[in-house]
């Protein structure tokens, strides 16, 4: 089989195995009816490993292939409720990439100085560069999440008058989807995960923080305060999704009760869309392949006594 159609093959399997994930632009999104936080697709835990490592080494490739291009920029947003697992899926989807090529930014309570600014402002200063991988640890979502379950912070942000009132999460959606258009227009993909962890898991998770001392830094009272808000942000969740999943930037919900599972499918998303960009390593015109060959000729004639003029081409190389 060629590279091309193996490509095309992995390409297609990791389509088919993220679709169930997707949500479908302009549908309806209840989170609790649509969405299972403990699906795993009949996979089974000690497949898991392998099928990540696999997922990994396409990232490393396909990340390889971006830098190198320097043409496009992929932003990926991970959005989850206390516990989610965002820090987790992180380390281990990017464990194998050029950290040189990915930058993370985590977005906690605004500054005055972010505050004095549009709310989109902090986060269009973290964006990528061509090239690059930028992962937001919540992102511009919290716009209209953790702002709409607390609407005080909302006047905190110092809006006028005129831009209140009942339709401010609508607006506020469609600002997003125009942003994002605008990024994709310019070819910055957006990548959005969301991790769906469900009540209990969460419940279970918490425990732990507190069970296990070397965990203990994790665990925050207003974790617990947070949870007391579990349907709000449910509800917040459900129109997030339903508003913002659009054919330029759609979401992805990834059952997150599981985190070997979770992880997985973060990487096939991701994968999934490096693999549609299908970065190319520049190809040199004449003029650089000259300069090549001449360069090539002097460093083989610097070989020393009894080396290989070229171990690489020779095959002896480490």
């Amino acid at each position: 089989m060629s590279g091309k159609a193996k490509s095309d093959k992995q390409a297609r399997r990791i389509a088919k195995f993220i679709e169930p994930l997707r949500v479908e632009p302009g549908s309806r999104v209840d989170l609790a009816e649509d969405f299972d936080p403990r699906y795993k697709a009949r996979m089974r835990k000690r497949d898991g490993a392998e099928l990540l490592r696999t997922g990994v080494g396409l990232l490393a490739e396909y990340q390889a292939k971006l830098a190198a291009q320097d043409t496009y920029g992929v932003l990926l947003c991970l959005q989850a409720i206390d516990a989610g697992g965002k820090d987790g899926t992180i380390r281990h989807v990017m464990s194998g990439v050029n950290p040189q090529g990915v930058h993370v930014s985590s977005f906690k309570v605004p500054s005055a100085e972010e505050l004095d600014h549009d709310y989109l402002w902090r986060y269009a200063r973290r964006l990528p560069a061509r090239g690059d991988i930028a992962i937001f640890n919540r992102s511009h979502y919290e716009e209209v999440l953790v702002v709409r379950v607390h609407p005080e912070n909302l006047d905190r942000q110092r809006l006028p008058d005129g831009a209140r009132g009942p339709d401010v999460w609508t607006r506020r959606y469609q600002e997003i989807n125009d942003w994002e258009r605008y990024l994709c227009d310019n070819g910055f993909r957006v990548v959005k995960v969301f991790l769906n962890l469900s009540e209990e898991e969460q419940r279970t998770r918490f425990l732990k923080r507190i069970d296990l001392p070397e965990k203990n830094w994790k665990f925050s009272a207003a974790d617990l305060r947070e949870r007391e808000r579990w349907d709000d942000y449910q509800h917040a969740f459900s129109e997030m999704l339903s508003a913002t999943s659009t054919p330029w930037a759609p979401w992805y919900v990834v059952p997150a009760d599981r985190k070997w599972f979770a992880r997985i499918c973060a990487a096939a998303v991701l994968a999934h869309t490096l693999m549609e960009i299908d970065p190319r390593y520049p190809v040199v015109g004449k003029k650089a392949r000259k300069e090549l060959r001449v360069a090539k000729r002097l460093l083989e004639s610097q070989a020393p006594e009894g080396a290989e003029r070229d171990p690489y081409a020779a095959g002896h190389r480490d």
